[in-house]
C-alpha cells in the first residue's frame, strides 16, 4: 500500500483547520492494482483496526473512503466511528491463524502473512501520521463534539498502532 499527493481538502500541503488527510492511496492485492483519491487518514485508520478485526466487504466503512464528513467518538475518548458517503473502495480482510485473507468485491483471494500484512500497514500509517507532524499543529474549533472526535480518532490511532 501507498499513498501520495497528500494533501488537505483545499488541496493545500498545510493546512490547521483541515483535520482529514487525502490523497492518492494504491492497494496491491494478489495481481490486483486497486486505487482511488481518498481520505487515506481514515484509510489508515481502518487498516489498523483490521490488524485485530475482520472487516467485511460493504458492511460499514470502505477500506478506501471518499470521505470522512465526521467523527464520532465513544464516551472514553477511545475510539472512534468516521462518518462518510457511499463511495470508495472496499474489500474484506479475514483473520486466519497466522495469516490474513484479503477479498475483493469480484472475488479474488488473497493470503498474507498476518506479519507481513502487519508491516505494510504499519508503513502506511507511519507515512500519513509523518505527514500529519510536518504541518502546523491543528487548530480545533470550540465545538467538544469535533474536538473529541478529532481526540478519539488519534487515542485509537495511538493504541492500535502501538500494540
Amino acid at each position: 500500500m501507498d499513498a501520495t499527493k497528500l494533501c488537505w481538502i483545499d488541496g493545500s500541503k498545510d493546512n490547521p483547520e483541515d483535520r482529514c488527510l487525502h490523497g492518492h492511496a494504491v492497494a496491491y492485492i494478489g495481481r490486483e492494482k486497486l486505487e482511488y483519491d481518498c481520505t487515506v487518514s481514515a484509510t489508515a485508520l481502518f487498516l489498523l483496526k483490521t490488524l485485530t478485526e475482520n472487516h467485511i466487504l460493504h458492511e460499514g466503512n470502505q477500506m478506501l473512503p471518499c470521505c470522512g464528513h465526521f467523527y464520532v467518538p465513544d464516551k472514553e475518548l477511545e475510539n472512534v466511528y468516521i462518518s462518510g458517503c457511499d463511495n470508495g473502495i472496499d474489500w474484506t480482510v479475514k483473520h486466519n491463524g497466522n495469516n490474513v485473507i484479503l477479498i475483493l468485491e469480484n472475488g479474488t483471494e488473497t493470503i498474507v502473512p498476518l506479519e507481513e500484512y502487519r508491516q505494510e500497514v504499519y508503513q502506511f500509517a507511519d507515512k500519513i501520521e509523518n505527514y500529519y507532524k510536518s504541518c502546523s499543529p491543528k487548530i480545533l474549533p470550540d465545538d467538544k463534539f469535533i474536538r473529541d472526535g478529532y481526540t478519539a480518532f488519534w487515542n485509537e490511532w495511538h493504541r492500535r498502532r502501538n500494540a
